[in-house]
């Protein structure tokens, strides 16, 4: 996937990082261990140079800092570019993106909802690949029973379950990140 332009953004919890193209969003990058925010996202987008986002990537910046500070902005309308993503995949993410804040699904009640109920798998796979969480929020899925299933992004599990205490979804308000 080609980019524009990337630019990192403190966040409450940590430096983030955000690449877009001619499409909308390309890229985002979640705070890393020791500050190696920009390293990652220079190595997913090696030709793309570090620079002042455009204002509508500005907007974007703006709304995931205010979600991950507790607050209700609206992502759905953020625009991803998704040309680069298998189908599987999109259609996952699509699903992911009308989980509201402060809810949660299941790996297994989307891959129902994609007319596969065996796919849970590959499901949890497609939100591991995720180029674009917090947009795609997929900290919003969970394994069965409620239990937090894995998560990608530095930290695991304890980041996802931090994003889902920010949001106040029902069991993960007592979350101590401390």
């Amino acid at each position: 996937m080609t980019a524009q332009g990337v630019t990192l953004f403190d966040t409450p919890l940590g430096r983030c990082g955000i690449a877009w193209g001619a499409r909308g969003i390309v890229g985002v990058q979640l705070p890393e261990a020791a500050g190696a925010e920009r390293a990652h996202l220079l190595r997913r987008f090696p030709d793309a140079p570090e620079t002042v986002p455009p204002p509508e990537v500005q907007d974007v910046v703006k709304r995931i800092v205010a979600l991950l500070s507790g607050e209700s902005p609206d992502l759905a309308p953020v625009t991803i570019d998704l040309r680069d993503v298998p189908p599987f995949d999109r259609s996952v993410y699509e699903i992911t993106r009308n989980i509201g804040r402060g809810a949660t699904r299941s790996y297994g009640e989307i891959a129902t909802e994609l007319g596969d109920p065996g796919a849970a798998r590959a499901v949890g796979q497609a939100l591991g690949r995720n180029p674009f969480p917090i947009i795609v929020p997929c900290h919003r899925v969970l394994a069965a029973a409620g239990r937090p299933g894995g998560f990608s992004a530095h930290g695991g599990v304890a980041t996802k379950l931090r994003l889902l205490a920010i949001e106040g979804a029902p069991g993960n308000a007592e979350f101590d990140f401390d």
